[in-house]
């Protein structure tokens, strides 16, 4: 089997409901590590359908069902060193381009449990302190200005 390197382009995708409770995954590398979904883009795949593929792995959710968002947002930042050997050789920065989905309401999910222990669902300010990634928070520090709570 050949082995092939992540692509240094990956995916944000704050899922929330429409009163912006925020679902947050633990990750089952890092429990007690929580997050909005994340992924990198496979090789051919814009940005949207790894946002789709990666809601769908990590949730179960068909975010082709809801309103998938590109919030023209993007991060870069420095890969952890323990996840640099996912990459090619010398490759230490990835660039992280964020979405939202919009639910009518929180939902209950079916976690991957390979990559998720758990997940839970909080008010925005809350999830944004809860978060162990600089720029998941500063994604849903954006979330007030983006979605009007109904």
């Amino acid at each position: 089997m050949v082995k092939t390197h992540k692509i240094p382009v990956s995916v944000l995708v704050v899922i929330y409901a429409s009163d912006q409770q925020v679902l947050l995954l633990e990750r089952a590398d890092h429990p007690g590590y929580w997050q909005s979904v994340t992924g990198s883009c496979d090789p051919g795949e814009n940005l949207r359908q790894t946002a789709v593929r990666e809601v769908r792995e990590e949730t179960g959710l068909d975010a082709e069902k809801y309103t998938l968002t590109d919030w023209n947002l993007q991060f870069e930042f420095e890969i952890f060193e323990e996840w640099r050997h996912r990459y090619a050789p010398g490759v230490t920065r990835n660039t992280e381009h964020v979405f939202g989905l919009e639910l009518p309401q929180p939902f209950p999910v079916t976690l991957e449990p390979r990559e998720h222990l758990n997940f839970q669902w909080l008010p925005c300010g809350e999830a944004e302190k809860k978060v162990f990634s600089w720029t998941n928070a500063a994604a849903l520090e954006k979330l007030p200005g983006i979605v009007k709570v109904v």
